[in-house]
């Protein structure tokens, strides 16, 4: 409707410059203003442009406040003594679960095929048995084809994150469980109410946190450390990598067996002590069989972490 109003001498140009003069006209009309002069075609299309659009506002206003008179006359004479409301909101209520039930699975859908689609894409450049079975990892484009290896091997990869997460593991598991069994068994009140929240903080500082303290303190640390044995430790070394690893998941595991160790019934500690056992032996006889698979459960959920992480 804006470019009907325009000059016939303005629209021989091409689509370009239509362009250009109906975003200079936009410009105007909002208020924004132009760098240069404005003529007086532009100035005029700019008002009829404000007026279609104030216009268009109040048409759109009027329209809505009528949908919305007419859908509560509707509403208003459908509420009968008879009328059994609360089962139409358990439907509306149901679809809506129902709805965001959906969501969440299609968006694993599209995340799912959107990965697979760009892995199909990626082995249609290199062969999926020099990808998995590969022994170097050297992602350059352009050594694929060169001499046969691509530089796309994946064991390199795979052994480093699963080393990585042997050493994590190593470290988390004893430290985090004992700490566990000392906050649930032996620790008092005052004592369990400030270490166990200490200890959750590790979980929310933030992994790229856990890298600088690596970078710069942990891995200086350890290649000192070893050159006094006499040994190579590089600072970026998966040792390095694994001793923080550990340190960032040993809350999981913490505190889960923490959690899962005190709902451990008392009166099977009461039985264990009754018959002569002593505080350590009901504890490893009685209360950690009781609680193992909550504890297996946060050593995987730790292990998830580990290996994600790297």
């Amino acid at each position: 409707m804006v470019v009907a109003q325009l000059p016939p001498e303005v629209l021989v140009g091409s689509d370009n410059d239509l362009r250009i003069l109906l975003r200079r006209i936009t410009n105007l009309s909002t208020g924004f203003g132009l760098a240069d002069e404005a003529q007086a075609f532009e100035l005029a299309a700019a008002a009829y442009m404000q007026q279609l659009r104030v216009t268009g506002q109040t048409f759109m206003f009027a329209l809505i406040a009528s949908v919305a008179a007419t859908a509560l006359v509707l509403n208003w004479k459908r509420i009968q003594p008879e009328l059994r409301a609360r089962n139409q909101v358990e439907r509306v209520v149901r679809f809506l679960l129902i709805a965001c039930s959906t969501v969440a699975i299609l968006t694993t859908v599209g995340i799912v095929l959107s990965m697979f689609g760009e892995a199909m894409r990626f082995f249609s450049f290199v062969s999926p048995m020099d990808f998995f079975f590969g022994t170097t990892w050297n992602p350059r484009f352009s050594t694929i084809g060169a001499t046969g290896q691509t530089g796309f091997g994946m064991l390199p990869l795979l052994w480093g994150t699963l080393m990585i997460a042997l050493i994590a593991l190593t470290i988390a598991v004893p430290v985090g469980l004992m700490a566990a069994i000392y906050l649930s068994e032996y620790a008092p009140s005052k004592v369990r109410s400030v270490a166990k929240p200490v200890i959750e903080v590790l979980a929310g500082i933030p992994t790229i946190v856990y890298g600088f303290f690596a970078l710069i303190t942990v891995g200086p640390f350890l290649s000192t450390f070893g050159a006094t044995f006499g040994l190579d430790i590089r600072a970026t070394s998966a040792l390095t990598a694994g001793v923080v690893m550990g340190i960032m998941i040993i809350p999981f595991i913490s505190s889960l067996s923490d959690d899962i160790i005190t709902q451990v019934p008392k009166a099977m500690r009461d039985g264990s002590l009754g018959l002569g056992a002593t505080k350590s032996e009901t504890i490893r006889k009685v209360v950690l069989p009781a609680a193992l698979p909550g504890i297996v459960g946060a050593i995987l959920l730790a292990a998830s972490r580990a290996i994600g992480e790297p």
